[in-house]
């Protein structure tokens, strides 16, 4: 279990994956060449590939580097237990399908001393025109909470006061931490020098899965924090839709977000957080 007095300037690396034996190794190697001191926590859920094989490899091979541990569920509640596990002052997020420039956490550690909560720039590779798309913003106090967990970090104290990742969301689980961290009084800093690689979706149907559960999760923000709407660019919003590949992005997140409403019911995700949490003992 994480200690309860976190070690000064150590960074937790937390990571949840599902089947991705793909990208791991990739991504692993690239966290090898950061900034020390760090720690790599890799929380598992039931993947069915070579992706434990990996890791437990790294393990072995890189003593002290990784460790690995084993949550079924949602993404928040596996990175609530991988933070539950981490030793450090601070917890970086990165995903599975990513890679980490090689100062990726020398940046976010500078930014961390001045700030409780640091977001970095994520570039996609691949060659699909539907992986440029950008982020739909949304802001909370003059900052945009839509940086997502594949490049961003905290202050465990400050993640910990939060309660965590809310493990009720499909999706934007990320987005709920930010807007609650911010609300809490905090800050939330965009140093672009803090560089990840996100692979992109290998098909178009995939991506449009993405967008429906992406469209999903912006309805249970709505039902937790109240109506946002008018807190998005929405001309912005609608002046950037210029391809067939923006609109149908756009649509397949509007069905998300209908289906969310049609079929939510008693399931709304209100201001409490729930008991379980994957952060207690």
């Amino acid at each position: 279990m994480g200690s309860s007095d976190p070690a000064p300037g150590l960074i937790s690396v937390v990571i949840t994956v599902r089947n991705e034996e793909l990208h791991l190794g990739q991504l692993l190697e690239s966290l090898l060449a950061q900034e020390a001191p760090f720690e790599v926590v890799l929380v598992d859920s039931e993947s069915r590939d070579r992706t434990v094989e990996i890791a437990e490899q790294f393990a072995r091979n890189h003593a002290g580097f990784l460790r690995l541990v084993h949550r079924p569920g949602s993404r928040g509640l596996g990175r609530n237990a991988g933070v539950r596990e981490a030793r450090g002052e601070f917890v970086a997020f990165i995903d599975g399908d990513c890679y980490a420039d090689r100062q990726w956490l020398q940046v976010l550690r500078q930014g961390l001393r001045s700030s409780p909560v640091v977001a970095g720039r994520t570039l996609t590779v691949g060659k699909p025109k539907y992986g440029q798309l950008e982020r739909v913003e949304l802001f909370e106090k003059g900052n945009d909470v839509t940086f997502p967990t594949c490049n961003l970090a905290y202050r465990r104290e400050l993640f910990l006061r939060l309660g965590g990742f809310d493990p009720r969301f499909v999706t934007a689980e990320d987005i709920d931490l930010n807007l609650r961290a911010v609300e809490a009084g905090g800050s939330l800093v965009y140093d672009a020098e803090a560089l990840v690689y996100h692979h992109l979706r290998t098909t178009f149907v995939r991506f449009l899965v993405q967008a429906f559960w992406n469209g999903y999760g912006r309805k249970q923000l709505t039902e937790k924090h109240g109506n946002l709407w008018g807190k998005y660019r929405l001309r912005r919003l609608m002046t950037g839709q210029r391809s067939a590949i923006s609109w149908a992005r756009l649509l397949a997140a509007l069905g998300g977000y209908f289906f969310r409403v049609t079929t939510g019911g008693g399931r709304r995700v209100d201001r409490t957080m729930p008991r379980r949490t994957g952060l207690e003992a």
